[in-house]
């Protein structure tokens, strides 16, 4: 028995989706049971808050590997082991989405292309492990690479003013990508939280 053909543009959403996991498991790393409380660039939310959010994205990419999305909330856990959580998720979702045998993922009656939302899956990490960097204050800046590969992505979010993200804010036109990138997504690159 041979193995099915990975789906159409899967690897390029699956290359992007790998530098953005690798990203933001070495952010998650960084944070210690002192900085639960610390205000994200998410507002509203503190570090607690945006970790319970990251986990619960987490299982609904790794839920559409299967080739649809059914979204629930996991219950809150203890700091360290929501961080052990995610990290272990963030493993498991690549492993998820190189086992995929759909070209699409059903989101609520519509149907996307599995690349498209490997990419947005990518974006939400990235995006989310900046945040969890800011937080801290000890994350390192969204890789230029990484974020040149996400600024499609972000566009089209910002563009269908996707509420899962806060409103662009202005960005210099000759900024690096990444700082397009989080303008595009409502963060303000160079300042910390």
């Amino acid at each position: 028995m041979t193995a099915e053909p990975t789906p159409a543009g899967l690897v390029a959403g699956l290359d992007v989706l790998q530098r953005a996991l690798d990203y933001t498991r070495a952010t998650l790393g960084t944070i210690t049971c002192a900085d639960v409380d610390r205000p994200t660039p998410c507002a509203g939310w503190d570090l607690a808050d945006l970790l319970a959010h990251m986990e619960d994205a987490l299982d609904a990419f790794a839920e559409a590997a299967d080739g649809t999305v059914a979204l629930h909330s996991a219950a809150p856990a203890p700091l360290e082991a929501r961080v052990t959580s995610l990290q272990v998720k963030a493993c498991g979702l690549l492993a998820a989405w190189m086992h995929a045998t759909s070209p699409y993922v059903d989101v609520g009656g519509h149907p996307l292309p599995v690349d498209a939302v490997a990419r947005l899956a990518a974006v939400e990490i990235a995006v989310h492990g900046w945040d969890v960097g800011q937080a801290t204050g000890r994350g390192g800046p969204l890789p230029e690479r990484l974020a040149a590969e996400l600024l499609p992505t972000a566009l089209r979010i910002a563009l269908e003013g996707d509420d899962r993200f806060a409103l662009p804010v202005p960005v210099a036109t000759e900024a690096p990508a990444a700082d397009h990138v989080l303008a595009l997504l409502g963060r303000r690159p160079g300042t910390r939280s």
